[in-house]
């Protein structure tokens, strides 16, 4: 009601100051609006008003009335209301921006619990240098009857959490081998937490990848001395096919970081490998996976035909490719990696790179990961993975139940305070428990 009185007396006031005789009526109605302001200015909720608010309410509306009974001009009020509105509509603009970009930096920050996580495991690491270390059979590594498993991540309860859902859910976790990649600063984090911490009789082996030797020329302008991991893309475009006021549609689309085009470098012994996300849960055993017959494709993804080449035309500079084709996911992927060697894909990546040197490697990234493997793509039915977890509101849980995994896209990541309620205790069964650590830092 303040605001509403403040408004109607700032869009007749230009008017009143204007009349003759009216001249104390004009003071008394600045001093009613400057109280107003000040009122507002001190508060965000009806419990912050004080306690005379109102008596100055009332006086207002009776303010109000008297306006109503002198001669103003009608144009000259509508011209003032308009500049207020002008004038609200803008403020609304700038906190919607402001919230947007506030939302946004909770989202990308790392929270300071999983810092002080990352912290307390490195300190621990150098402290209990002498403490036998697990060791991995090098056998294992490199023998391709095990279900290999690739990992590129830099954030430990993250991958902790996928990989035990990986096992948990494994009919033969004797036969698993996790290869975890992910950088310098979070190497030692993650050699001690796999270090101190069991996935039944999975094995999980750490690789800092700025330490990797055996990269070919191919990769040379990838950036191989950093981890690009898994990269994610908010998208809007139009889809003609709905109303009109549904007709802009936003979808949140994961595909391959740079360092997932060094595969075939860092694994040179193996074939079949899959790889997975670590905003990714496995509910189901994925042991078939290593059953299916690709052909002659590269990488079995699930296709979402929600999205096509076409409607991406704003993110993609190519213009040859099939704007029928359905957008492919990353999250959960079977990979070939002797076919990725024969066809050359690392090679046609970098070139796809190389092509604009003023975009930066994260945003060439969309376009780059879907186009390298144009016709490579072996489609997955939509029941390995159910996706959008992480910005899709209403997904019911009878589709959440039947997927083999889910996929927490987009941008409300289940460890975060911002994770989607309905959907966090599915992550939350699998997160370990117990690790005082985890205690320490205050991560429940």
């Amino acid at each position: 009601r303040l605001k509403d009185q403040l408004f109607m007396a700032r869009a007749h006031y230009p008017s009143i100051a204007k009349l003759k005789q009216q001249e104390r009526f004009t003071r008394e109605l600045k001093q009613h609006i400057q109280e107003h302001e000040r009122m507002l200015s001190d508060a965000i909720a009806d419990s912050d008003l004080p306690p005379f608010f109102a008596k100055k309410l009332e006086k207002m509306e009776g303010a109000i009335e008297r306006i109503k009974s002198c001669e103003v001009g009608c144009s000259n009020v509508e011209r003032k209301l308009r500049q207020l509105l002008d004038l609200t509509e803008d403020e609304a603009y700038f906190h919607t921006r402001q919230s947007a970009f506030l939302y946004h930096l909770g989202v990308q920050t790392m929270p300071k619990t999983h810092h002080c996580l990352n912290m307390r495991l490195t300190v621990e690491y150098f402290k209990s240098a002498s403490l036998q270390r697990k060791l991995l059979n090098k056998q294992k590594l490199e023998n391709p009857t095990f279900y290999h498993y690739v990992m590129f991540s830099r954030n430990v309860l993250a991958a902790s959490t996928t990989i035990n859902s990986t096992a948990m859910n494994s009919k033969d976790s004797g036969s698993v081998v996790f290869h975890l990649f992910t950088d310098k600063q979070n190497f030692y984090a993650m050699k001690h937490w796999f270090g101190r911490n069991s996935y039944l009789d999975a094995n999980v082996h750490v690789t800092n990848i700025e330490d990797h030797s055996t990269l070919s020329k191919d990769v040379e302008s990838i950036g191989k001395q950093q981890l690009w991991p898994t990269e994610e893309f908010r998208v809007t475009f139009r889809n003609h096919s709905q109303s009109l006021q549904r007709q802009m549609k936003t979808e949140y689309i994961s595909v391959f970081g740079h360092s997932h085009f060094l595969l075939p470098d860092l694994l040179p012994s193996l074939n079949r490998v899959v790889v997975l996300d670590d905003d990714l849960i496995v509910q189901k055993d994925l042991s078939s996976l290593w059953n299916l017959n690709m052909g002659d494709k590269v990488i079995g993804a699930v296709q979402f035909c929600g999205v096509r080449f076409g409607q991406l035309k704003a993110y993609i500079d190519e213009t040859n490719f099939d704007a029928d084709s359905c957008v492919w996911f990353s999250g959960l992927n079977v990979i070939e990696l002797e076919k990725w060697r024969d066809l050359g894909v690392t090679s046609l990546h970098g070139q796809l790179l190389q092509k604009d040197s003023s975009v930066s490697h994260r945003l060439k990234a969309l376009p780059r990961g879907l186009l390298a493997f144009q016709d490579l793509i072996y489609p997955l039915k939509g029941s390995w993975v159910q996706s959008g977890l992480g910005y899709e509101y209403g997904i019911s849980r009878v589709d959440i139940e039947k997927a083999a995994a889910l996929h927490y896209n987009g941008v409300m990541k289940p460890w975060l305070d911002l994770a989607i309620h309905d959907y966090k205790s599915y992550w939350r069964k699998y997160m370990t428990n117990g690790e005082r650590f985890m205690a320490e830092c205050n991560i429940h």
